[in-house]
């Protein structure tokens, strides 16, 4: 009789245990999944004309990067049957910012700390900051834009010169590509993607000049064809380097339209003009444009002789750039434009940046 009360008892607690165990697991589980949400909270937000806005929140140091282990090399996954994995992949919105510093005389300043800016994406403090570089080394994507219009035909042979001096100096053959384009009426590529430096001069040398001007078009071309699915894995740093008059009377595009193309493209554009009159005109204004608003900038060589110099000027901003990834709060893929304001808190310096970028859609 004892025997018999005692097995059904054993069963029970086996019972037992092993239902507390399983909801353990499940507690566990359903802690890992909804650990992600809780970051999502976003500090309090402040106005973007509100020169009091927060600074930069530091750097977590002992969080891993998304996507990468713990720092500890612990797996937070639950231990269990080491021949089931189960993954779960969550979506993480992050800006990787490009932006360059310079004192008034234009000099680069390279030693500030995260804690000396304040950002706002949308008006918004960032959720969180992942890092922030100095000096970044990152692989270069540059495409040479050279207009090739009856209007320069004059330059046109110190544009090549001074472009490929340019390649021959700044290219990294272990990590750095270009392509080549030409362009009057339409874009005219010379040169695909490579780091074949011979095959770079090759390009620059074959552009031929006469035609009507398509600047618009020929912007908008290489960043939607070249330079919009030129990122992989790896960050790297996307430049156009425009080498133009300014002037425009052949596109289909608006400057609206190339300029946007660009910020979706995550690509700076320096300007070099080969206009060499005394007075500023509507084409210097065009090139201003373009490249303030995708935080690069436009160079004015009094003389067509002088432009190695502007290239050379390029070649060092692109080599002194701070880098900077975040989480932006409240982010809505809806492919809406985000305004970026950027400012170093030393109002000395004045810092070069992008005036935003464009959600992708959902």
């Amino acid at each position: 009789m004892k025997t018999a009360v005692i097995r059904p008892l054993l069963a029970l607690a086996c019972a037992l245990s092993a239902s507390a165990v399983l909801a353990a697991q499940t507690a566990t589980g359903t802690q890992s999944a909804a650990a992600p949400a809780q970051s999502q909270a976003a500090p309090a937000t402040a106005p973007i004309q509100n020169q009091n806005a927060p600074a930069l929140p530091a750097a977590n140091q002992n969080q891993s990067a998304p996507g990468q282990p713990a720092a500890n090399g612990q797996n937070p996954q639950p231990s269990g049957d080491q021949d089931k994995q189960y993954t779960i992949t969550v979506p993480v919105n992050e800006v990787y910012l490009e932006f360059a510093v310079t004192d008034k005389h234009g000099h680069f300043i390279r030693d500030l700390q995260q804690s000396q800016f304040a950002l706002l994406d949308d008006r918004k403090a960032p959720a969180q900051v992942y890092s922030f570089t100095q000096q970044t080394n990152l692989p270069l994507r540059v495409g040479i834009l050279i207009d090739t219009s009856t209007s320069i035909r004059q330059r046109f042979q110190f544009e090549q010169q001074a472009a490929t001096a340019f390649l021959l100096q700044i290219l990294r053959p272990q990590s750095d590509k270009a392509f080549i384009e030409g362009f009057d009426v339409t874009p005219d590529y010379k040169q695909d993607w490579t780091n074949n430096v011979d095959a770079l001069t090759a390009g620059i040398q074959s552009l031929r000049s006469g035609g009507g001007t398509a600047l618009y078009d020929a912007v908008y071309s290489a960043c939607r064809d070249k330079l919009l699915t030129s990122r992989g894995q790896e960050p790297v740093r996307k430049a156009i380097v425009l080498v133009s008059d300014g002037d425009d009377n052949q596109s289909h595009a608006y400057l609206e339209d190339a300029i946007k193309e660009c910020q979706r493209a995550e690509t700076i554009i320096y300007a070099i003009s080969t206009d060499v009159s005394p007075t500023r005109d509507r084409g210097d204004e065009v090139l201003d444009k373009m490249a303030i608003a995708t935080g690069g900038k436009a160079f004015f060589p009094p003389r067509i002789e002088d432009m190695a110099n502007s290239f050379g000027e390029i070649q060092e901003e692109l080599r002194s750039q701070y880098a900077l990834v975040y989480k932006p709060a409240d982010f809505i893929a809806n492919g809406a434009f985000r305004p970026i304001y950027l400012y170093c808190l030393d109002r000395r310096f004045t810092v070069r940046v992008r005036e935003g970028y464009f959600a992708p859609k959902g």
